[in-house]
């Protein structure tokens, strides 16, 4: 039985390695899914000696099937957002102390106490719809921030851009964190220039806008808001985890998660560090769903273990990979 506590003390790349191996083995013997795909590609606990051995499946099982490792009672469901009539991804969370656990002492790494900080949260597209892991996340930073001025933004640009500049003003740490789109609203229509505050971009113009590369985007936000970086948040509904990046779009991650890239035309061969590849990403807190996932994402991952998100594959299938027929 994996010790969840163990997960969240990793305290070397060996202990690392040992858990996800650990890990493995668990939901290959206890998520019917995940053993199925690790069937299909004749991988089997024996043949896997090394985290570089471990199958990911494909990020778009979570549209299709119920990718579970226990057999407890679901407590929530996280679901991505999708245009009408489109399959939507659906993480059943059977634990939901994993999932605080995980983005509460996530953001303690790389920020500190989050009562130091005012959040304002500015996330219109997600408030409108039901099942947001981010939305649950940032709901819970906002009550333990214990500040009564931090909450969620909605339509009122006006009364934000009043807050940001009195709590700024009083040398207040704040948190704004939004959609890449509402932010972009805002600096549209105010200008600033924040000295205590960190402007963090969820990524996703959800629709709302013209996609923008995250240099062009981060260079608006940097000027309209009058500071010095643009930091960024990397989840997604299939994660329990998040990257963070403090500036020019590079993302660490917390312990218990790892970033790794695929070759994006063989899905099934991984690539060495500092070439673009297809984002897989191992996140231990998933203990209860599926650790090993190959995500949409396109990027490059540094020596460091550090990376950076270039893109999205064009197509809505990973290729190379006809594993789809579970």
């Amino acid at each position: 039985m994996i010790n969840i506590q163990d997960i969240f003390s990793m305290s070397s790349e060996d202990r690392f390695n040992a858990m996800a191996l650990d890990v493995f083995k668990f939901q290959f013997d206890n998520n019917p899914v995940y053993r199925s795909f690790c069937d299909l590609l004749y991988k089997h606990p024996s043949d896997i000696k090394r985290i570089e051995d471990i199958p990911f499946l494909p990020i778009q099982f979570f549209k299709s099937h119920e990718v579970l490792s226990s057999k407890n009672s679901i407590e929530t469901t996280f679901s991505s957002s999708g245009t009408t009539g489109s399959l939507t991804s659906k993480h059943h969370v059977t634990d939901l102390n994993i999932y605080e656990k995980s983005f509460r002492k996530g953001f303690q790494e790389f920020y500190g106490n989050i009562e130091d900080y005012v959040i304002l949260a500015l996330l219109p597209s997600y408030l409108e719809r039901q099942g947001s892991s981010l939305i649950y996340m940032v709901n819970d930073m906002i009550e333990h921030s214990k500040h009564p001025e931090s909450g969620f933004y909605l339509d009122s640009i006006s009364e934000l851009k009043e807050q940001l500049i009195t709590l700024d003003s009083k040398g207040q740490k704040v948190l704004l964190i939004g959609v890449s789109f509402a932010l972009l609203d805002v600096v549209e229509t105010y200008q600033f220039q924040l000295k205590n505050t960190i402007v963090m971009e969820t990524g996703g113009m959800k629709g709302r806008r013209k996609e923008l590369v995250r240099a062009e985007l981060h260079s608006i936000l940097k000027e309209g808001f009058g500071v010095s970086n643009i930091h960024s948040e990397y989840g997604m509904t299939e994660l329990l985890s998040q990257g963070y990046s403090k500036g020019n779009g590079v993302f660490e991650c917390p312990n218990w998660m790892r970033i790794l890239t695929r070759d994006p035309e063989d899905a099934l061969t991984l690539q060495q560090h500092q070439k673009t590849g297809g984002i897989n990403v191992i996140d231990l807190a998933n203990i209860n769903s599926c650790s090993f996932i190959a995500t949409q994402d396109l990027g490059r991952v540094e020596k460091d273990g550090s990376f950076e998100i270039i893109g999205r594959f064009d197509s809505s299938d990973i290729r190379g990979c006809n594993l789809m027929v579970l």
